[in-house]
């Protein structure tokens, strides 16, 4: 375990993906429907679509579902009025809105998520072609592994999870899967909070926790670093030390995040996604299908960002973007 935690903290990593593909696809106008924007994660891959997409030379607009199943049905129904050339699905549980999805794979409108299952790559079944994502599983069994090694095998686990979403419970299952198995560890519990209500949930799921165990409770791992958000504040509070309960996400290394870690407030890992870097994979992936050419199929390796390793590659910036020079890759694949 401890091996594994170190590879997935090490730094400056050299780009290990596509070096080659079709050019620019001219003129294309993309739509983005995204699951939450408030979501940090889910912002940063946008932002890094938008930003890929002026670079490409695409127009894109940006439907928010606002987190709610009738934003999503509004969201989705907005984008195939405005029949765009190719659909990115940004957090939505491709599950979920496949019945929304039909009318635009009927229309053969070309179709990539971010995070919109619990499988990562090129998708077999269903409306969508690939799901660009660090492989969820290997990332929440590298979190739960970090609070292991922590705590030399003696962890007292608290998850945070959200049921609404397929790859959450998967997730989640995984990160159990790993505290069950250390034998001093303990499992306290699995708290299904949806991520959309954590604002209003977690200050008071937090106290009742503390109440419910006490100094036996030394970990919390979470799907999500939101819920550290709001969890963080009671913590607090209640005059928990940052030592005495550490944080760890199996996702998406957001803003505020990196900022505990770097201050050393509570949380101490994230296994961050190179949001702005999916942004240009998803907008690589969907010139591929334009092209008429499959998707690149490549994985992003998970990387766990730490107090050791916070300073490089972009988390002086508080993000996670790799500094490997993706984006001038990307420009020459698509001659621009």
């Amino acid at each position: 375990m401890r091996q594994l935690v170190e590879r997935a903290g090490a730094h400056g990593a050299p780009w290990s993906g596509p070096q080659s593909g079709p050019p620019a696809q001219p003129g294309a106008a993309i739509a983005i429907v995204s699951e939450d924007l408030r979501n940090g994660g889910v912002l940063g891959v946008v932002q890094g679509v938008k930003e890929a997409a002026a670079a490409i030379g695409w127009s894109s607009k940006v439907y928010d579902a606002a987190g709610s199943a009738a934003g999503r049905a509004d969201a989705l129904a907005a984008a195939l009025a405005a029949r765009p050339a190719g659909l990115l699905l940004v957090g939505v549980d491709a599950g979920q809105a496949a019945p929304l999805l039909a009318p635009l794979a009927r229309r053969g409108v070309p179709m990539v998520g971010w995070h919109v299952g619990p499988r990562a790559g090129p998708q077999a079944d269903g409306a969508l072609a690939m799901n660009v994502s660090s492989d969820p599983l290997d990332v929440a069994r590298i979190t739960a592994m970090a609070a292991v090694v922590q705590s030399a095998g003696r962890a007292g686990v608290v998850i945070f999870t959200d049921s609404n979403y397929t790859i959450a419970s998967a997730k989640a299952a995984a990160m159990a899967e790993v505290i069950r198995a250390c034998r001093q560890c303990r499992l306290l519990g699995v708290e299904d909070v949806a991520l959309s209500h954590s604002a209003a949930r977690m200050p008071a799921v937090t106290r009742a926790l503390l109440a419910r165990h006490g100094a036996a409770w030394s970990h919390a791992l979470a799907i999500n670093d939101l819920y550290f958000d709001y969890a963080a504040q009671e913590l607090t509070k209640a005059g928990r030390s940052s030592a005495s309960l550490r944080m760890l996400s199996a996702g998406d290394g957001s803003a505020a995040a990196l900022q505990r870690i770097q201050a050393g407030i509570f949380q101490v890992g994230t296994a961050a996604e190179p949001l702005n870097l999916h942004g240009w994979q998803l907008v690589d992936e969907l010139n591929r299908l334009l092209a008429h050419q499959p998707v690149s199929g490549y994985i992003v390796p998970v990387h766990l960002v730490t107090p050791d390793n916070i300073a490089f590659d972009g988390g002086a910036r508080l993000r996670y973007d790799p500094d490997n020079g993706y984006r001038d890759i990307y420009r020459r694949i698509w001659k621009r």
